[in-house]
């Protein structure tokens, strides 16, 4: 249960830096016409900067998705080899999630 707790932080934020990287690029659009040597090394830093999150963020994303397929597989490996038992998890929190909604 942390652990698809912990996919999910982990989703989420691959989700916001995308977005925080979009927002940025979209900042240096804007600041691309503005002279000055400051603002042009200031572009340049954040410009290497943002590169080398975007890889981070790239690989970050393939590890995640590696993780999630690897959770699928054991998954459809303990539902294949004891079927049993993952029908009596499945009744169980079937049970438990109709009492939590039954006390509403």
């Amino acid at each position: 249960m942390s652990q698809e707790m912990s996919v999910a932080n982990k989703e989420k934020l691959v989700s916001d830096l995308k977005v925080v990287v979009a927002d940025a690029e979209e900042i240096l659009r804007a600041t691309a016409g503005t002279a000055g040597e400051k603002v042009a090394e200031l572009r340049e830093r954040i410009g290497v900067r943002l590169r080398d999150a975007k890889e981070r963020l790239q690989d970050a994303e393939a590890a995640l998705l590696d993780k999630t397929k690897a959770c699928a597989r054991a998954t459809d490996d303990f539902v294949h080899e004891q079927p049993w038992k993952a029908v009596g998890v499945a009744a169980a929190l079937g049970l438990a999630l109709g009492v939590l909604i039954g006390r509403r």
